[in-house]
């Protein structure tokens, strides 16, 4: 089975939008479309209280006519047009979708981060992990959160072999971003994400990018906006994630980061599994 994951910031801008940006979007969500993926899960979708509006359902229908879909959005009290995540599974897939709720501080488990959908033999659950924001202001609420993250995907893990994705905003080791040295402090790699990602993987998760590509170095899966030079200069962090449960990783035969081509921001994940 083939999975795609992308951090797709905004797919409002991507399916409607009529930038520059918005085309370059455009065309990796028919990279995506092309691989002919089982299943597909996006983060960060930006979608209002409405949802998908007609537009936005015309849309997809045209990039993934052979998929069915389900999706949260960011709700009261959380931030209108936040966070946010969708889940598409080809048609026919028999699969049963959940939207959970973990117990997560503020209003973590208001913004739409969370997807899991399961099938017979296994979980496949999208995460839009919390950014711990300007100044570490999140910080800790993170930290709760991570921990929270780790007993749901256990739990799931004590049923049968999970597959978990998404952007986990953090970028693991120093050889996950290109300058380590000047963003311990940043958010995204301190020591406090950094030891909790151990933590989640240390539960019975296997990191499936590293298990196959070992310690390859330069591969990234995200190039700050910010800086306009840094996707061109490969100034990147790795911060999303293809993990699955041990006991199934033997049976992972690909995990790798997409070409977005000169788009800064996320690349999508694509990993194949024999389940």
């Amino acid at each position: 089975m083939k999975f795609i994951s992308w951090n797709i910031d905004s797919l409002n801008a991507a399916l409607t939008g009529t930038s520059p940006r918005s085309d370059q979007s455009r065309e990796v969500l028919k990279k995506i479309a092309a691989q002919k993926p089982d299943f597909i899960a996006l983060q960060e979708t930006k979608l209002g209280e409405a949802g998908l509006l007609p537009a936005h359902k015309s849309a997809l229908a045209a990039f993934f006519p052979d998929y069915d879909y389900v999706y949260v959005s960011s709700v009261p009290p959380a931030k209108k047009g936040y966070a946010g995540t969708i889940s598409f599974y080809k048609k026919g897939l028999a699969v049963k979708a959940d939207f959970p709720k973990i117990g997560a501080p503020d209003t973590m488990d208001s913004e739409g981060r969370l997807i899991t959908l399961e099938k017979d033999s296994f979980y496949f659950v999208q995460v839009y992990t919390p950014n711990s924001g300007d100044g570490l202001k999140r910080l800790g609420e993170r930290q709760v959160w991570d921990k929270k993250y780790a007993d749901y995907l256990s739990a799931l893990d004590a049923k049968k072999p999970v597959i978990a994705c998404g952007d986990f905003n953090v970028a693991h080791k120093e050889i996950d971003l290109a300058n380590p040295e000047s963003n311990h402090f940043s958010a995204g790699f301190t020591d406090e994400e950094r030891a909790d990602f151990t933590a989640l993987l240390e539960r019975g998760f296997t990191d499936t990018f590293r298990m196959v590509h070992g310690d390859v170095k330069g591969a990234y899966s995200w190039w700050s906006q910010r800086i306009s030079t840094a996707k061109a200069n490969n100034a990147g962090w790795r911060i999303d994630y293809f993990l699955t449960s041990q006991r199934a990783a033997n049976k992972v035969s690909r995990s790798e980061i997409m070409d977005s081509g000169s788009r800064p921001d996320h690349a999508p994940l694509l990993m194949e599994i024999d389940l």
